[in-house]
């Protein structure tokens, strides 16, 4: 049976080394920061600052595994890799979301040890740190703001970062409460907060991570919706076998059986339809005539 190929394809054009600059700065600044304040955490006894910073260390790892994602994404197909690299970046996105959970976890373990056994805490040391770690995320957010557009990874990074910034106002108001009240269960709840908050933003992200390596269809694609608007073309008898997954975050793919009749153009009308109506602009279409088409087939999949 013949086989007719739309191979086009969709990219987003970013500066790539003007990128990774931004990037590496904002990873340089978070290895900065982590540093002052595990040392200030130890120092001041608050096991909030050093939560605030071994979430900021995991920002730095992200941004890192993003970098080195960016670079291998970047490589050509070849012979190994026919679809390209481009997925390295979503692999790098469910390695950073799967540290993010283990660490919340592990900073809930941490708050209820001392909630058993609040231990003394500098109050002044854990406000000074905390607000410049504040000053450092927003920056690392305004370095990373025009790439989160275009990756997952640095999107995800974006997005924690700025949750770092409201965790550091928090952190502030826990050494505040310390200083003016020696209130020192409040670090251990503040901590409590600083993990829940991690726990939720990881859980949300990962799933369209999962997704897309699940060769998942893209969600805003109805696969129903696609099968009876193929069906409308002029000159279609017939759709079926039909495959819908994400290349990666940019770019969607679509595989099916196509049966057509004698003379017809319908090809070419498909292949429209799905770039102009659905971004589809890499797809594999078999073709059939009604004499020969698959019998009993699937509509979705092979059955």
């Amino acid at each position: 049976m013949p086989h007719d190929h739309a191979h086009h394809h969709h990219h987003h054009h970013l500066d790539p080394s003007s990128g990774d600059r931004r990037v590496a700065a904002a990873v340089a600044v978070n290895l900065i920061l982590t540093a002052a304040q595990i040392v200030g955490g130890i120092l001041s006894g608050s096991v909030a600052l050093i939560a605030d910073a071994i979430h900021n260390l995991s920002d730095a790892a992200t941004l890192i595994i993003a970098f080195a994602a960016r670079r291998i994404a970047r490589r050509p197909a070849d012979p190994e890799m026919t679809f390209g690299y481009g997925r390295a970046e979503i692999v790098a996105a469910l390695i950073n979301y799967t540290s993010l959970i283990l660490i919340s976890l592990w900073l809930a373990a941490e708050a209820v040890m001392r909630f058993l056994d609040p231990p003394q805490v500098e109050g002044w040391t854990v406000v000074i740190l905390a607000g410049l770690a504040l000053v450092v995320n927003g920056a690392t957010a305004a370095l990373t703001y025009a790439l989160a557009k275009d990756s997952m990874n640095i999107r995800a990074a974006f997005l924690h970062n700025l949750a770092d910034a409201a965790t550091s106002v928090a952190v502030v108001v826990a050494g505040a409460l310390i200083l003016l009240y020696d209130w020192r269960l409040v670090d251990p709840i503040v901590t409590l907060g600083i993990s829940a908050w991690i726990l939720w933003h990881a859980v949300a992200e990962i799933g369209p991570v999962i997704r897309i390596l699940m060769l998942g269809a893209p969600p805003e694609i109805g696969a129903e919706t696609l099968l009876d608007r193929i069906a409308a073309v002029d000159g279609v008898a017939g759709v079926h076998h039909l495959h819908l997954w994400q290349i990666d975050e940019h770019e969607s793919s679509l595989e099916a059986h196509l049966v057509v009749r004698a003379g017809s153009r319908a090809p070419e009308a498909v292949r429209q339809l799905l770039a102009q109506d659905f971004g589809i602009r890499h797809a594999t279409l078999q073709i059939e005539s009604p004499e020969d088409s698959c019998p009993n087939p699937a509509a979705i999949g092979h059955g």
